[in-house]
């Protein structure tokens, strides 16, 4: 049996409600797939923070983000705070947790950050 593409390659599928919220177990695998993000929300979401050069560069990479996720049909939350740190959340709110998509999302938006000019620092802004 073939082994599943990584994420970043899977694309989001439809999920309005039909499907159960990943268990914790299944989400925590997932995360060891998604550098630097974490479970929140009492598991039902994951979050990623992103410390930017300045507020341009936070704007730009949210500009950045936007077309990845009209694409896959899966939008995260963004929050922009301290004028450059980035917070990115991501959660199936159709199904009240995680699913897939949240997991595909993240490396997709991993693989733009590891694309991304040396001014995007990825940070633990704890």
């Amino acid at each position: 049996m073939p082994a599943d593409p990584p994420l970043a390659n899977r694309k989001c599928r439809a999920c309005e409600g039909s499907v159960e919220p990943l268990p914790a177990s299944a989400a925590q695998a997932l995360l060891a797939d998604v550098k630097g993000w974490e479970l929140v929300d009492g598991g039902k979401a994951i979050r990623k923070r992103v410390r930017c050069k300045n507020f341009m560069d936070a704007i730009g990479l949210m500009q950045r983000i936007a077309p990845i996720a009209e694409v896959e049909d899966h939008h995260p939350d963004l929050h922009l705070t301290g004028y450059r740190n980035l917070t990115i959340e991501l959660s199936t709110h159709a199904i009240g947790g995680l699913s897939e998509n949240d997991f595909i999302l993240a490396a997709k938006i991993d693989e733009l950050l590891g694309s991304e000019r040396p001014e995007v620092q990825k940070s633990d802004l704890r």
